[in-house]
């Protein structure tokens, strides 16, 4: 049985669209990291989150290995390896009605994967507010 949400968000992971990723989410959407600690609300957050794991897990060697899903949502498990380091998690999403994405959760493990993503992550935000702030100051 397909989901539209989910393949909606497979379609993302394969094309990179962030047009495409923006109308996925729900305006009030809320992403879970396993390096920050409170919850993110909102689109503008999530989507900014999306976008970096993107580039920073979204290389070839990314991969889904497994997939559970229920009436709402799915469980995504996925792995990847980055300098050398085998991180391995998963992505547990949550759609509404329309198949928008209302909650986004990542969990990751070993320890020494979950440092290297935060390392990584912090990298990319930071590269990401930096062109934000660059184009709203021209």
């Amino acid at each position: 049985m397909s989901k539209p949400g989910l393949d909606k968000w497979y379609a993302y992971m394969k094309s990179h669209d962030t047009s495409a990723l923006w109308d996925l989410l729900h305006s009030d959407a809320v992403f879970e990291s396993p390096v920050v600690h409170t919850p993110q609300r909102g689109r503008d957050i999530t989507f900014k989150y999306l976008t970096s794991a993107a580039k920073v897990l979204g290389g070839p060697t990314f991969k889904y290995l497994g997939e559970w899903t229920n009436d709402s949502g799915a469980v995504l498990e996925f792995e990847n390896e980055i300098d050398g380091i085998k991180l391995n998690g998963v992505d547990i999403i949550t759609f509404d009605g329309d198949g928008r994405i209302t909650h986004f959760k990542v969990m990751v493990r070993p320890l020494k994967a979950i440092n290297l993503l935060h390392q990584m992550m912090g990298a990319e935000l930071m590269k990401q507010s930096g062109a934000t702030s660059q184009s709203q100051s021209r």
